[in-house]
């Protein structure tokens, strides 16, 4: 039996005999592209080849690309682990050809490779093709029928819809008919009763896709017509996971070589057995897919978070976090614990994981305690809410109850209702789902973009030349209008730019495009599919006339400086903390600068003023900028150059260095560390576990920083009479200053026992009970103080304060443990006389406070509330 790395290394040997240059996986966390968060498939790295954006360096090629999908046909998150053969992360083995072979060759050689190189039986195979479209004017693809008719019988070749056999990149954008390949693992006796040919693409365990070829050969436009691709692209996707089990003759993903070696810690690590308990073996199953999921994206520098991909990472290892903490008793961080068998299983074909081991621990544990912790508070607020529901005689929890301990708290439905099922009730679902739905709706319509199609005046790419020059004289490519939120702004495409799209942390070039007469400002510049899109508000009229493109040269220069002072600092945080240290993030403004980096502590105040001195040491040196700009990565290497987990290289690449500090890096640099001026480090502080964020200034705005702080010294010793020791007659100050509260507060408590006195004094009975009427302006902290003095020292009290603080009116009623006993209730009194000065609140049976904005009604909610106790 093959073992899965033998699988993936067969794939690839079999591509590199049929000229495919064979390429690396891309990062699974995608960068630069506006439209995707994850890698979702294996084309995603080549589509700026497809869409004619890049020269190709190949014509065909073939690799194992990790995946991410959280989302669409079959992968719902919440369904991940309950079936044998979806997964969040997976690879995609795949092959290419651009303007290359077609159909013919696509075909014959997944032939060749599934039955002649790995012996599946082909009585097993299904192909299907599409049908056609009436409604699109595209009839049935025959030229691929044709081709599989030569090694299936035709009761194995299935037409498909549309749905499942034509392929879209998204809206708009190159497409076309796909041929599916099915296999089915079913025993003989099934086989015998179900012909496999009736299972294809029914959701059945055992006859799933293993392999889809795509033979993109339209482009969809805006207005849902296609035109014909000049260039046939093929784009073939087989599901690396399903492949394995299939030859490893397996009814379940889950139990290859993949996951079964997780699997078996995680049961030896919780003292549970996989197979003998369903909830408990999709608890594992879970657990086995989101390891995986999370470390690889740790590795390629998204970490957990509360924002876009950082937001799916955290809900993937809560969600994983959550079927330990339910189904496998793991009441304390267990995940960052299979990280070693996950690198055993797939650190050879995977290096990173080894290479960064020590982050990826780190996080997932301090993640699993924080949420954890989440999880206690949850499940006590779940507990009041519980006892509020029977309180009220309910026995249904409200929906927008459960959705709010989803949204906040991580709930996801089947935990309220296992807990809620435990204590006798139920969950209202409707109302959850409308709670759930109406979100979505809110995300969806913050995200929806129209985008119109590219009208295109010249063919071409765009080539930078903003390294060199801030100004130059160029020509529109191409422009298209783009609507958001009902606003509509251009996107426009120049041959020549000195703009640079945002990309790698540095913000995008604003700036001006001048039309002849016509000024058209540029408001921002995106990175979109590796061309520099340049956003503007209105187009100019006339677009084909040559355009001069200029950038806003001072934020630009003030840009480059805080760029090379990233460069700078982390040269230096290497040299003073570590070489462990790495960088996992940074932005880049005209403004300030950020700088992310791995480090397992916080970085001292002595550790922080070494890494500014040096720096500074580095900028008053004035080291040259020495720029390589396409030089071969393996000599970049050689060179020294610092590469970043998570980033996607070329064969050529552009080295910066200033000095000791050689980097790999696309943006854009100060000539020399002397036009920085001078670098200040702001702050330092956590983004996550072991990672730690330093914000910092460069140049002017370091100057207006030295003279604010100038001014406000001077200020301050203005205020001190110009004493010449400011810290110490300041120190004096506070210290008299703390004197004196200490004072006030003593003389404070000495009039609380005065008017508590007073007060008993006066107290009236109400059905025997000690009552005490209070009003007058008072604090409200020092009225609750009384209160709770009051009560804690009378049993069978009750005291109602009616009183304002700054206009602002303030009902106050607390209970002896004897009077709420008998059942007297401030909360509920509260409530009902709140009304009366225009306010809310509540509070506890004992003790409640309400505000309130009518004043005028304080003495009425007074005595609302002293009638009601008579």
């Amino acid at each position: 039996m093959m073992t899965a790395k033998e699988i993936r290394e067969s794939f690839l040997k079999f591509f590199a005999s049929k000229g495919c240059t064979i390429v690396p996986s891309a990062p699974m966390v995608l960068k630069g592209d506006p439209t995707l968060m994850f890698t979702n498939a294996g084309m995603n790295q080549f589509k700026d080849i497809i869409l004619g954006n890049v020269e190709k360096k190949f014509s065909r090629a073939a690799d194992s690309q990790k995946c991410l999908r959280v989302s669409g046909k079959h992968n719902d998150l919440e369904e991940v682990g309950h079936d044998t053969y979806h997964h969040t992360m997976f690879e995609m083995l795949g092959n290419w050809s651009f303007g290359d072979y077609f159909k013919e060759e696509a075909i014959s050689w997944a032939w060749e490779y599934l039955v002649d190189k790995l012996h599946l039986d082909p009585k097993n195979m299904y192909a299907t093709v599409f049908e056609g479209s009436k409604e699109e004017g595209l009839e049935r693809d025959n030229e691929a029928a044709a081709i599989w008719e030569r090694f299936l019988p035709k009761d194995h070749i299935l037409n498909g819809n549309k749905h499942d056999n034509f392929w879209e990149m998204g809206d708009t954008g190159p497409c076309g008919p796909c041929s599916e390949i099915h296999y089915d693992s079913r025993s003989e006796a099934e086989k015998a009763q179900v012909p496999g040919r009736e299972l294809v693409n029914k959701d059945h365990p055992q006859v799933i896709e293993i392999w889809n070829l795509v033979f993109m050969q339209y482009n969809r436009m805006a207005n849902g017509s296609l035109e014909k691709l000049p260039a046939h692209v093929i784009d073939t996707g087989m599901g690396f996971e399903r492949l394995v089990r299939t030859m490893q003759n397996k009814t379940s993903n889950y139990d290859t070589d993949i996951f079964q070696p997780i699997i078996q810690v995680i049961g030896s690590l919780s003292g549970k057995s996989y197979g003998q308990d369903e909830k408990t073996d999709i608890a594992m199953r879970v657990i086995a897919d989101h390891i995986r999921t999370i470390a690889f994206a740790i590795t390629d520098g998204q970490l957990p978070s509360n924002a876009k991909a950082g937001y799916v990472i955290r809900r993937i290892l809560r969600r994983a976090v959550r079927y330990a903490y339910t189904y496998l008793d793991q009441k304390e961080a267990f995940l960052y614990k299979l990280l070693p068998v996950l690198i055993d299983t797939m650190g050879d074909a995977y290096p990173e994981l080894k290479a960064q081991n020590d982050l990826i621990v780190k996080v997932i544990k301090e993640e699993e305690d924080s949420f954890l912790r989440t999880l206690g508070n949850g499940i006590k607020l779940l507990g009041n809410i519980m006892a509020d529901t029977k309180a009220a005689g309910k026995s249904i929890i409200d929906g927008k109850e459960a959705f709010t301990l989803f949204d906040t708290y991580g709930f996801p439905l089947d935990l309220t209702e296992l807990i809620a099922r435990e204590n006798g009730l139920t969950i209202d679902e409707e109302g959850f789902n409308t709670n759930m739905q109406a979100q979505k709706e809110r995300a969806r319509n913050a995200a929806a973009v129209e985008n119109g199609d590219w009208v295109e005046l010249h063919p071409g790419t765009t080539e930078f030349v903003g390294y060199d020059f801030f100004e130059t004289e160029t020509e529109v490519l191409r422009y298209r209008s783009i609507k958001q939120k009902n606003k509509v702004s251009y996107q426009i495409v120049l041959e020549k730019t000195p703009f640079y799209g945002e990309m790698g942390g540095q913000v995008g070039d604003k700036g001006t495009l001048t039309f002849g007469n016509e000024v058209i400002k540029v408001v921002d510049t995106k990175r979109e599919n590796n061309l520099a899109v340049h956003i503007v508000e209105k187009l100019p009229q006339d677009i084909t006339a040559p355009v001069v493109a200029k950038i806003d040269e001072e934020a630009r220069m003030a840009l480059q400086c805080n760029h090379t002072a990233t460069h700078i600092l982390d040269y230096c945080l290497r040299e003073v903390l570590g070489t462990h240290v790495e960088q996992k993030g940074s932005l880049v403004t005209p403004e300030s600068l950020r700088f992310d980096f791995s480090h397992f502590q916080k970085v001292t105040d002595e550790e922080l003023r070494q890494v500014e001195h040096l720096a500074n040491k580095m900028v008053r040196e004035a080291i040259p900028l020495e720029e390589h700009r396409n030089m071969p990565i393996d000599e970049a290497k050689k060179l020294g150059a610092i590469a970043l987990f998570g980033e996607k290289y070329g064969d050529e690449v552009r080295v910066v260095k200033f000095g000791p500090s050689i980097e790999l890096c696309g943006g854009c640099h100060a000539p020399n560390t002397g036009r920085i001026g001078m670098i200040r480090i702001l702050s330092e502080s956590s983004v996550a576990a072991g990672v730690r964020r330093i914000e910092a200034i460069t140049g002017k705005a370091v100057e207006d920083m030295l003279d604010a702080q100038q001014d406000m010294v001077k200020s301050l010793r203005e205020l001190f009479n110009n004493a010449p020791n400011l810290i110490q007659t300041i120190q004096k100050v506070l210290d008299e200053d703390s004197q004196l509260k200490k004072q006030v507060e003593e003389f404070k408590q000495e009039k609380v026992q005065e008017v508590k006195k007073l007060l008993l004094s006066k107290a009236t009975d109400a059905n025997g009970f000690k009552l005490i009427r209070y009003e007058g302006p008072a604090d409200p902290a020092d009225v609750k103080n009384l209160a709770f003095q009051l009560r804690m020292e009378n049993a069978n009290l009750i005291f109602v304060g009616g009183t304002q603080h700054q206009g602002k009116p303030m009902l106050t009623v607390a209970v002896g443990d004897d009077a709420k006993a008998a059942g007297i209730n401030a909360s509920k009194l509260v409530k009902e006389a709140a009304k009366l000065i225009q306010g809310g609140g509540g509070g506890q049976p004992h003790f409640a406070q309400a505000g309130g904005k009518n004043a005028d009604g304080l003495t009425a909610a007074v005595e609302q509330i002293i009638g009601q106790l008579k």
